[in-house]
């Protein structure tokens, strides 16, 4: 998943980050509400980890932001405050699930599990769209029943595509989707049409129902049938 920690305690922050790289995860950051509120303003979200207590400002009127941009974030609040009044505060304002800190990395990745399959996957293990099947956790693709081989860019491409069918989706979107924090370093989007190249290659091979569609000069679109470019 492509996740957002809002955490300004550099060493935690590190921490976290380093536990979902290893999760297979995107992960991106912010140490304050504004870098947080431009971040959530500009990009989409899987989870966002959210820190109630921040140098310029309060978790829980990030939270009331993220609500009304509208955002399919799961979030996932975070902190050291442990009363009751700030988990109800924070659930009531449409917070998926609270961490008290400190914590356990294994429980905050089982959390973020959670959520996913509560919130994303109807309570299921995988994601379905036609006879594509993706698994979140073990990462694995399966189109019908047979297993796709996919590389970890292709794969967060696929899980991208998956999650907003029929959407045309910005080829920008999609290179800060492989890039992250580091879309300033790309000159060119090559590296993105490489990609999408291998990865509807895979995808027609296998026999998938969808199948990745060039809008000439935008992006791309995840569509059903055997539509031509």
């Amino acid at each position: 998943m492509k996740i957002l920690v809002v955490e300004d305690e550099p060493s935690l922050r590190e921490i976290i980050r380093t536990s979902l790289l290893k999760e297979k995860h995107i992960v991106e950051t912010a140490d304050t509400y504004r870098s947080a509120l431009l971040k959530i303003e500009d990009y989409d979200y899987d989870c966002i980890l959210l820190d109630i207590m921040l140098p310029d400002g309060n978790g829980l009127e990030l939270l009331k932001q993220i609500k009304s941009l509208k955002k399919r974030a799961n979030v996932i609040i975070v902190s050291a405050k442990d009363s009751l009044d700030d988990k109800v505060d924070g659930l009531n304002l449409g917070a998926d699930d609270y961490l008290a800190k400190p914590f356990h990395l294994a429980e905050l990745n089982a959390r973020i599990r959670s959520v996913a399959r509560r919130n994303n996957y109807e309570g299921n293990d995988f994601i379905s769209l036609g006879n594509v099947r993706l698994f979140p956790e073990s990462r694995e693709v399966f189109v019908g029943e047979s297993a796709l081989d996919l590389g970890r860019k292709e794969y967060d491409l696929l899980y991208y595509f998956i999650n907003t069918p029929e959407r045309l989706i910005n080829k920008y979107s999609l290179a800060e989707l492989v890039w992250g924090d580091h879309i300033d370093q790309a000159d060119s989007f090559d590296f993105i049409y490489a990609q999408i190249k291998n990865l509807r290659k895979k995808l027609k091979a296998a026999g998938s129902d969808y199948e990745i569609k060039a809008v000439y000069g935008i992006g791309y679109k995840f569509v059903k049938g055997n539509s031509s470019e």
